[in-house]
C-alpha cells in the first residue's frame, strides 16, 4: 500500500506541476517552434526576393543586347524601373540603372535623364567603396554631357579615395573646367592627370595639352 501511495503521489506530483508549469511549457515550445519556422520561411522568402531580382535582371540584360528587339529601350526602362521599385536594396537594382543610363547616354543621347538614374544608383552603394566611383565617374560624365558643368565638378571633389580613378577624374575636371571657360585650370588638371599615369588614355590626355600649349615633355 506504501508503494501505490508513492506512485499515487508521484502522478499527483506531476499533475500538480502541469497544472503550475504546464501553460508556461506549452508557450515557450510554441515560441520557440515559431522563431524556428519564422526564421526558415524568412529564408526562404529572402531566397525567393533574390532569384525574382536575378531573373528580371537577366531579361533586361536579354533586352539589352538584343539589338534586333524593336521596343529594346522601353524593355529595358521598364525592367530597371521594376528592379529600382521592387528590389530596391539589391544590388541588381544597381547594376540595372546603371545599364540603363548607358542606354540613355549613349543610345539615346539623354544625358540628364542619365543623370538622374545615376544619382539614384550611387545614393544606393557605399560612398566608400569601388562601385561607387565607378557610379560617380559616369555621373561626373554625364553631368558633363548634360552642361551640369558644376554639379560635374561637385561629384568629381566628392570622390574619396579615388585610387586608379584618380586619372580619370583628373581628366574629366580638365573638360569640365576647359567648358567653363578656364583653360588655365584645365591644364592643370590634365598635368595632374597625367602624373597619374592614366592607361590607355595618354595619346588622347596628350592631344589635349597640346591644344593648350603644353608638349610632352613639359
Amino acid at each position: 500500500m506504501a508503494e501505490m501511495r508513492t506512485e499515487e503521489e508521484q502522478v499527483q506530483a506531476i499533475k500538480d506541476w502541469w497544472k503550475k508549469n504546464g501553460s508556461s511549457l506549452l508557450i515557450g515550445v510554441g515560441a520557440a517552434l515559431a522563431i524556428v519556422f519564422g526564421w526558415q520561411a524568412w529564408q526562404q522568402q529572402q531566397m525567393n526576393y533574390r532569384t525574382e531580382a536575378a531573373s528580371q535582371f537577366a531579361n533586361l540584360i536579354n533586352a539589352y543586347t538584343d539589338e534586333s528587339q524593336e521596343d529594346r529601350a522601353e524593355t529595358v526602362k521598364f525592367v530597371a524601373e521594376t528592379l529600382r521599385e521592387d528590389y530596391s536594396d539589391s544590388a541588381y537594382a544597381v547594376y540595372g540603372s546603371m545599364i540603363l543610363a548607358k542606354q540613355q547616354l549613349m543610345d539615346q543621347s539623354d544625358a540628364e535623364a542619365a543623370v538622374e538614374t545615376l544619382k539614384w544608383a550611387n545614393s544606393q552603394v557605399d560612398e566608400q567603396g569601388p562601385l561607387s566611383l565607378i557610379i560617380r565617374s559616369r555621373l561626373a560624365r554625364a553631368q558633363f554631357d548634360a552642361e551640369q558643368y558644376d554639379a560635374a565638378l561637385a561629384t568629381i571633389d566628392g570622390a574619396s579615395d579615388a585610387d586608379s580613378f584618380s586619372a580619370i577624374f583628373s581628366e574629366l575636371k580638365g573638360d569640365v573646367l576647359l567648358a567653363q571657360g578656364n583653360p588655365e585650370a584645365a591644364k592643370e588638371a590634365y598635368l595632374q592627370a597625367r602624373e597619374q599615369n592614366i592607361e590607355g588614355r595618354a595619346g588622347v590626355l596628350e592631344l589635349k595639352l597640346a591644344d593648350l600649349g603644353v608638349g610632352e615633355g613639359a
